[in-house]
């Protein structure tokens, strides 16, 4: 099962709907309203499918309320947590750790192997850069945000 099939499986366990849906504008890409998600039928590659419904799955879990009006900080935070989930879901620190095992030597190369768009991988890594600063230790491995992704196992 691939990373799409799996939010799907996912969606449908916890009874949330997914449409795909002409949403009137290319640069919406998807939309979380009441158990149901839609998504733009723009949105034409699995990968950058599965990142719109990761993100829109984490506006499922985490967000409460009406938060289109972006002007409010609030709604901002919710709009942040929601994109972290999603992060968290598709590539996490344990998925950056598994691609540099995998051989992974180039930002392509990573989104490629963790089934995610370079976009995608790129708002994440500035997320966690937000979150954790130039680097983060986990286990036995170092992951540097800055200059560039990168992943060093400690001997």
């Amino acid at each position: 099962m691939n990373k799409l099939e799996q939010l799907e499986q996912e969606a449908f366990e916890n009874a949330v709907k997914v449409h795909n849906y002409y949403l009137g504008e290319e640069n919406l890409k998807g939309i979380y309203i009441d158990g149901n998600i839609a998504i733009n039928t723009s949105v034409d590659n699995g990968a950058e499918k599965a990142c719109v419904l990761a993100e829109e799955l984490g506006h499922y879990h985490t967000t409460v309320g009406d938060i289109t009006d972006l002007s409010d900080s609030q709604n901002r935070k919710q709009e942040r947590q929601a994109r972290l989930w999603g992060y968290n879901k598709l590539i996490g620190l344990t998925g950056l750790i598994s691609a540099f095992h995998a051989g992974c030597h180039s930002r392509h190369e990573t989104a490629e192997y963790l089934g995610v768009t370079e976009q995608f991988l790129q708002e994440c890594i500035d997320c966690y850069t937000e979150k954790y600063g130039e680097y983060a230790k986990i286990d036995n491995y170092i992951i540097f945000f800055i200059p560039n992704l990168a992943v060093m196992e400690e001997v």
